[in-house]
């Protein structure tokens, strides 16, 4: 199957040479993506003088899949899932992973040897978790059809106390009812939550729900400290590289027609509101390069546009189907997308050579 590279649209892109590059296609799926994400760049990356880091990606073939982030190469597939997985996320230091899905159940793995040391069942369908910016974090957050936020007690199942390996695809992990939990603002989602974002700082978590609203969390005092309402209901949220390099990030969220931009420190406070020409399910953004990138349900293409002008500055081609989900690299110098056609594709997005682009 043959991969194309972007189209320029105009001649000012900060990464310039990124143009007439071949993206890196990840086969192995086979169905649709639903979502990925990117561990943390690992502390031994500046020691070495190259970055390293982790991708893992949600499908609705049931089985998420471990990846080298910057090769894509595969690393392991985790079995155990009797449904659609929606969300899956890796910790900072990509030591764990954590999986939502349509068979009514979290999941928590160790990314090394494949076990699964927590099951957290659930009344219905979960479509997003979320770990605190931590080494082998002992909290994970999910959420989804229930229209419940629960915050989850990890520190048995990560302590090495939930037995042992029974063979590849192990399920032996700590039972359920022996992970306490506790909801957060009871009552308040009108709608399904789609997506639960960390925000660097610990005590505070995002929602979006189809209530078309945008809530900020402060787990202190389990309430709502901010909200916003969207013109439409979100498809994608995320925290990304802020602006000019903020260490906090900025969150992107994309609903309808609608992309917005809020300040990764400072709850509720919108930076940007950008609406496009065409429906948008998916965002994610590079502060430092000022670029943001985009898929659709209505194409199959990927589109960078330009945080200050809103103008379209490269397309890139190749998918054979929407682009579900998107998500920057943690260094930003290369994206990941996730299309209805199965595959993961990423895309080099700096000068020179990087990874396999040499």
């Amino acid at each position: 199957m043959a991969d194309f590279a972007f189209t320029r649209q105009d001649e000012t892109s900060v990464a310039s040479e990124t143009t007439k590059i071949v993206p890196l296609t990840c086969h192995g799926h086979s169905r649709p993506i639903t979502h990925v994400s990117f561990s943390s760049l690992l502390a031994n990356s500046a020691a070495s003088g190259a970055s390293q880091y982790y991708m893992i990606s949600a499908c609705k073939d049931n089985n998420p899949m471990l990846r080298d982030g910057l090769t894509g190469d595969w690393i392991g597939t985790f079995i155990g899932h009797k449904g659609a997985v929606w969300s899956a996320r890796l910790s900072d230091d990509a030591t764990l992973a954590a999986t939502g899905s349509a068979d009514f159940s979290a999941k928590v793995w160790d990314t090394f040897t494949g076990e699964t040391l927590a099951t957290l069942q659930h009344n219905h369908i979960v479509r997003a978790v979320a770990f605190p910016p931590q080494a082998r974090p002992q909290v994970l957050a999910a959420g989804g059809m229930e229209k419940k936020l629960r915050v989850f007690d990890l520190s048995r199942a990560v302590s090495g106390t939930a037995g042992g390996v029974e063979g590849a695809g192990a399920t032996t992990g700590v039972d359920d009812a022996l992970v306490p939990s506790y909801e957060i603002g009871a009552g308040e989602h009108q709608g399904a939550i789609k997506s639960i974002v960390w925000s660097r700082d610990p005590n505070v978590l995002t929602t979006a729900a189809d209530d078309k609203k945008i809530r900020w969390w402060d787990l202190r005092s389990r309430s709502c400290i901010a909200s916003r309402t969207v013109d439409s209901l979100p498809s994608s949220c995320e925290l990304n590289n802020g602006l000019g390099g903020s260490p906090d990030g900025t969150l992107s969220v994309a609903a309808g027609k609608n992309v917005y931009f809020f300040d990764g420190a400072r709850p509720g406070q919108l930076i940007k509101h950008v609406k496009m020409s065409r429906e948008v399910a998916s965002v994610a953004f590079n502060g430092e390069a000022r670029r943001f990138v985009t898929g659709s349900p209505s194409d199959t293409w990927v589109h960078v546009w330009d945080f200050d002008t809103e103008g379209e500055v490269e397309t890139g081609r190749g998918h054979h189907g929407p682009v579900w989900t998107t998500c920057f690299s943690p260094d930003g110098r290369l994206y990941a997308t996730g299309s209805e056609d199965g595959t993961v594709k990423l895309w080099k997005f700096t000068q020179g050579g990087y990874g396999l682009w040499r």
